[in-house]
């Protein structure tokens, strides 16, 4: 399935909770617009595929050379093993002052605990990420799919991750219980953003939910996940779909997770040319 809920909604006019949406920039040109600020976008890591060097500065790091042209990044790694803080410092001494990172909660929390007695792994992390300074952007919490909603798990879990966070945080569930209202009106009240990803698992999945003040799309690769490149009409359909958030006065991220054979960083690259077009 490529991209339902933006590729449906460039063919049926959809929008965010319901309204409508501009069609496709293959079809109709929507009205000139700058880009917006509050849009982030960028990749999962930033690994630039040798194809497209040129593409960014001959010098630096992997990350400076990223850095140049986006303005975000989803740290992966983070779910697999802690980083030192000095190792966060340095990537955020790296990057422009107005580059974000978005970083991965560990699976111990996330898989292996699965929310449950999660404060002292809490610490830890934070201890660790928050040496990204200012630079830290948006916490992202990504569910196994056999976690289903339990109202008391999440409320406590986010209520201990809000005591000691009060930046951005989305969360990623896939389990179908998630995308009931008493899960979202819970990521409402906790300001947590739940993820709009591709391939839409479950109906509900189309829109995003949760918190409105948050907006995070995480674009795995449809058909084949992580491997597969988006057509340039979806790609069009979702630049417009981000400066329509982002102008109703959210927080938009945009993360290109098809890392598999560099897709990601083709897409964003043109993703972030559309939304450069006035």
């Amino acid at each position: 399935m490529v991209l339902p809920s933006l590729a449906s909604r460039a063919r049926h006019g959809q929008l965010r909770h319901g309204q409508p949406m501009q069609q496709s920039l293959l079809f109709e040109a929507p009205p000139e617009a700058p880009p917006a600020p509050r849009i982030r976008l960028g990749c999962a890591g930033w690994s630039l595929p040798r194809a497209l060097w040129p593409e960014f500065p001959a010098g630096g790091t992997h990350l400076q050379r990223y850095a140049a042209r986006f303005n975000a990044v989803e740290i992966n790694s983070s779910f697999y093993r802690p980083h030192q803080p000095a190792t966060y410092a340095r990537w955020a001494a790296s990057v422009p002052g107005d580059f974000r990172f978005a970083v991965k909660l560990p699976k111990a929390i996330t898989h292996q605990n699965r929310l449950l007695g999660c404060a002292p792994l809490l610490d830890d992390f934070l201890a660790q990420a928050t040496c990204l300074g200012e630079r830290l952007g948006c916490l992202l919490v990504q569910l196994p799919p056999s976690l289903a909603f339990d109202a008391a798990v999440a409320r406590d879990f986010l209520r201990s991750l809000r005591e000691r966070h009060g930046g951005g945080v989305a969360l990623e569930p896939r389990h179908a219980s998630w995308f009931a209202p008493a899960a979202d009106e819970l990521l409402q009240a906790l300001r947590v953003g739940r993820v709009l990803a591709d391939p839409v698992v479950h109906e509900a999945g189309r829109l995003p939910g949760g918190f409105k003040g948050l907006m995070y799309v995480r674009l795995h690769g449809s058909p084949l996940m992580y491997y597969s490149a988006y057509q340039p009409a979806v790609l069009d359909a979702l630049v417009g779909q981000l400066r329509l958030e982002a102008q109703a006065g959210s927080d938009v991220w945009c993360i290109f997770d098809n890392t598999a054979e560099g897709a990601a960083v083709s897409d964003a690259l043109y993703t972030c040319q559309g939304l450069a077009q006035r």
